[in-house]
């Protein structure tokens, strides 16, 4: 992600006398790859009590698979190319900037700023046929697998 567009982060939770209040305002933590986590859960459903910062989870793929949710921002670098992939998970991404083509089996489809894709754990792959990268916000949650399950 560019290090120059950190998006701000705001986190709330319960002060030391449990009144709700804001834990965290500030940016999203730079994990220096493509995709930086801004929350992410152990568990569905989510434990809300502890005051961990859990943005500051390096983010994989195996902690997609984990049976708990990851909040992310991604940036597809210009130019990329085809990884045809399935993950046990239901993604719900929005495209914060750029445009990219999501690739499924049988056809394609152009997404662009402001758009939102549901992705149900399908074969699939993004592609970036433009000068700009695409930057998508993402939730994951494991889901069970359809067809032959996951590749990744």
């Amino acid at each position: 992600m560019n290090s120059n567009a950190r998006p701000r982060r705001v986190v709330t939770g319960l002060d030391d006398n449990g009144k709700s209040c804001v834990i965290i305002d500030g940016p999203v933590p730079d994990s220096g790859s493509p995709a930086s986590m801004v929350w992410r859960t152990a568990t569905v459903p989510a434990d809300n009590s502890s005051s961990e910062d859990m943005g500051l989870v390096r983010y994989s793929m195996d902690r997609m698979h984990d049976g708990g949710t990851n909040f992310v921002i991604t940036e597809l670098p210009a130019g990329m190319g085809r990884f045809m992939h399935v993950t046990d998970t239901i993604d719900y991404m929005f495209v914060v900037s750029g445009r990219g083509v999501l690739e499924l089996e049988s056809g394609e489809v152009e997404v662009g700023p402001g758009d939102y894709v549901v992705d149900r754990g399908v074969m699939h792959s993004w592609r970036i046929d433009g000068p700009e990268p695409l930057t998508l916000a993402s939730v994951t949650v494991p889901a069970h697998p359809v067809g032959g399950g996951r590749t990744v």
